[in-house]
């Protein structure tokens, strides 16, 4: 299996993990703030190509 290097891609997917996580255990609680700072640097990481 070959990751992306991809620091964009890498950041969403470990978004998307994360907030699965949060959905599916509740007692993994992650506080909304980290995740939308996540979102955020992930998404302005994709748009500049990175």
């Amino acid at each position: 299996m070959r990751f992306t290097t991809n620091i964009g891609f890498l950041l969403l997917a470990i978004l998307l993990i994360l907030w699965g996580l949060t959905l599916v255990m509740p007692q993994f609680a992650i506080p909304t703030l980290i995740l939308g700072i996540l979102a955020i640097v992930s998404g302005v990481f994709i748009l500049i190509g990175r």
